[in-house]
């Protein structure tokens, strides 16, 4: 493993200037160039290695062990929850979800009934997926009640977007959690604990306060009438979707608490029995068995497994979508692997210091302001990890759960602040058909709210801890 080297004669200003140059340098080619994110970390990571005279011999090692440090933890968390999320997609288990829990709350808090239902179901599936896949649900329950779309559509959306910004297995908080070594159990735990409450006041009560400040949305004709569902008869029991759904998470906080109690030697750490809880709750095994699990219950044993194809073909869907982030997520590692070993983390951690910038609101704004110039939520968190993984590294203190809610706060920073640069704008704008500036006052109002409340439990919390 290469040691930081911090270029012979370069000062911390000189440092700091090149790691302003490189991340203006990378906005200007997402965002002028309009080159792919994943290219573009590579090719300014190469750059910063250069200018701050890491050496050619070194400069391939240091750019591969960034890469395959960061690739070796997340490609695998983030492809088992893709296919764990189109398996329930495509058996009818998050049609199944929404029609529960809508009969469960009743007509009158449908809204509450189908938030929920997709707060379960974007653990596993991106943001812009999972939408459009509740998209029909959405529209039916508009169209049954004669109410405003937007009164289903942003609750759901809202849920969506907490899900995707601050919970494991999706790639923003897993790439922060890899850079700042911070245990994904204990970020699950940060997250769901800072995320539960910013989902019910900002991503439900705000989404409908602001729905109803809003004109009437008719549900717009786009899926042509048509929609491919699943019968009835033929969609899984709620229960079965619960636990697919819920069984990662049971095995992750498994481990997390055995793990616990096995340091401070409340229980044996080399009983064998022990030794295979916590294994089986490892977060790639984890996910590895909820997959398998879900393949086995919600595709071979499904009435509709010739409707649904085989199995390899469901996952072929799932991962085709997910390479590209998987790469720039890696990149992103690429990236704060040039960092560190370049010295400019310890003169970013030299120049906080001197200023008295906590490190946690450093990492929220530099998430943000990145997320505010390009739009790429994944593009903002890990490029801020990357940035910031080296000052928290740097200082033990910040180990276990301070670092747990550092990456929360920066992944709370790369979520907010959506607007015309951002994909899921005018995914979700589109598809509840509404002009730009509703838009502006709805959707982009929520993903701030969503930022800011994440961000201030998540500071809460490390005050806390």
């Amino acid at each position: 493993m290469l040691e930081t080297t911090q270029a012979a004669g370069a000062s911390t200003l000189a440092l700091m200037l090149i790691a302003a140059a490189a991340i203006i340098i990378l906005l200007l080619l997402i965002i002028r160039v309009r080159l792919h994110p994943f290219f573009a970390l590579v090719i300014v990571s190469i750059g910063t290695a250069l200018a701050t005279g890491i050496s050619g011999a070194d400069l391939v090692p240091t750019l591969l062990g960034g890469f395959g440090k960061t690739l070796g933890n997340v490609a695998l968390l983030i492809g088992f929850g893709a296919v764990l999320g189109r398996i329930v997609a495509v058996s009818g288990g998050a049609q199944v979800l929404a029609d529960t829990l809508i009969k469960l709350f009743g007509h009158s808090r449908a809204p509450l009934g189908l938030s929920i239902a997709c707060l379960l179901f974007g653990f596993p599936i991106f943001l812009d997926a999972a939408f459009v896949v509740m998209l029909p649900v959405i529209y039916s329950v508009a169209r049954e009640l004669k109410a405003s779309l937007l009164l289903y559509g942003l609750p759901a959306a809202g849920a969506f977007l907490v899900m995707h910004a601050l919970v494991p297995p999706h790639p923003g908080p897993v790439a922060a959690a890899v850079f700042l070594q911070a245990d994904i159990g204990q970020v699950l735990f940060i997250a769901l604990l800072v995320g539960l409450p910013t989902w019910y006041l900002m991503g439900y009560r705000l989404s409908l306060i602001l729905a109803n400040r809003m004109p009437f949305q008719a549900v717009p004709n786009l899926m042509g009438g048509s929609n491919a569902e699943v019968p009835a008869d033929k969609r899984p029991a709620f229960r079965t979707v619960l636990l697919v759904l819920l069984l990662p998470l049971v095995l992750i906080f498994l481990n997390t608490g055995l793990s616990t109690l096995s340091h401070s030697g409340m229980v044996d750490a080399d009983n064998p029995l022990i030794q295979g809880l916590i294994l089986i709750g490892e977060t790639p095994i984890a996910m590895l068995i909820s997959t398998c699990i879900a393949m086995w219950l919600l595709v071979i044993r499904s009435p509709q497994r010739e409707a649904i194809g085989s199995i390899n073909e469901t996952v072929e869907q799932a991962l085709s979508p997910v390479c590209s982030i998987i790469l720039i997520t890696g990149a992103g590692g690429m990236f704060g692997g040039v960092l560190t070993a370049s010295g400019i983390g310890d003169a970013l951690a030299d120049s906080l210091q001197s200023y008295g910038l906590p490190i946690i609101l450093a990492g929220y704004v530099i998430a943000s302001v990145i997320r505010i110039a390009q739009g790429s939520a994944t593009v903002a968190g890990t490029t801020a990890a990357g940035i910031m993984a080296p000052v928290v590294l740097a200082d033990p203190s910040l180990s276990g759960l301070p670092a747990a809610c550092i990456a929360v706060a920066i992944v709370a920073g790369a979520i907010g602040y959506s607007h015309v640069n951002d994909s899921g704008f005018w995914l979700v704008g589109r598809f509840l058909g509404v002009d730009t500036k509703t838009m502006l006052k709805t959707w982009t109002v929520i993903s701030i709210g969503i930022s800011l409340m994440a961000f201030g439990l998540a500071w809460l919390v490390f005050s806390l801890v």
